[in-house]
């Protein structure tokens, strides 16, 4: 159970340094199968875009967050994958539209 612990706060550490020594942010959306829009907030490490915020908003009007602050919960989880706007079918929003969903 240790193990466990200590992996948990690497991530939780990891994804908390991202958010707190970025200087470029990239944000966008996505909508899933369901009607839900995904807002992501992702950052620059090592040549890729890690996700270090994610909010889904349910087609139901739900809103889930995920960041270094909460990882997950029976609704899902922050993503472990890199994004590749390139490949990924994301659409690149403003700063601000993050933002209003985020602390909604």
């Amino acid at each position: 159970m240790a193990d466990l612990e200590r992996i948990k706060a690497e991530i939780v550490a990891y994804f908390r340094a991202l958010g707190e020594a970025a200087t470029l942010r990239h944000h966008f959306r996505h909508a899933d199968e369901e009607g839900g829009l995904w807002y992501i907030e992702a950052v620059p490490d090592r040549g890729e875009l890690i996700v270090i915020k994610q909010a889904e908003l349910t087609s139901a009007g739900q809103l889930h967050r995920y960041s270094w602050e909460h990882l997950e919960d029976e609704h899902g989880g922050l993503t472990d994958q890199a994004i590749d706007p390139e490949e990924d079918p994301l659409e690149a929003i403003p700063a601000e539209e993050f933002q209003r969903v985020w602390t909604r």
